[in-house]
């Protein structure tokens, strides 16, 4: 979702008795071209397992980034931006990810079958 600078992540077990973990949210920075995207992760994200309230997840990582300045502070200042504005909107849909994709104008089915 590069307009919203957030990319979508769902993991799923290798067997089909294994359970699959909670959809990603992670903050991007998205560089586009006519054929190329390009994202950066910028190491903050809100994992959404089905049912329960979304967390604000890595960031031991953004915080050690942060400090090492191997995170620029301009990307910093957007991944929380991002992060908190996507948990507000979340909130507004009950935590709810499929309402918030369809708020968006994304309709098709998540997690993918």
């Amino acid at each position: 979702m590069p307009d919203l600078g957030l990319r979508l992540t769902t993991y799923r077990g290798r067997s089909r008795h294994s359970r699959s973990g909670p959809s990603i949210l992670s903050a991007v920075r998205v560089e586009c071209d006519n054929r190329h995207w390009r994202t950066t992760d910028l190491l903050l994200g809100l994992a959404i397992p089905g049912g329960s309230t979304p967390r604000i997840v890595r960031t031991e990582e953004f915080a050690a980034a942060v400090a090492g300045r191997v995170l620029r502070p301009g990307d910093a200042d957007q991944a929380l931006r991002t992060v908190h504005r996507a948990l507000e909107e979340l909130s507004n849909v009950n935590h709810n990810l499929t309402s918030w994709l369809t708020w968006h104008g994304i309709y098709d089915a998540w997690p993918p079958l």
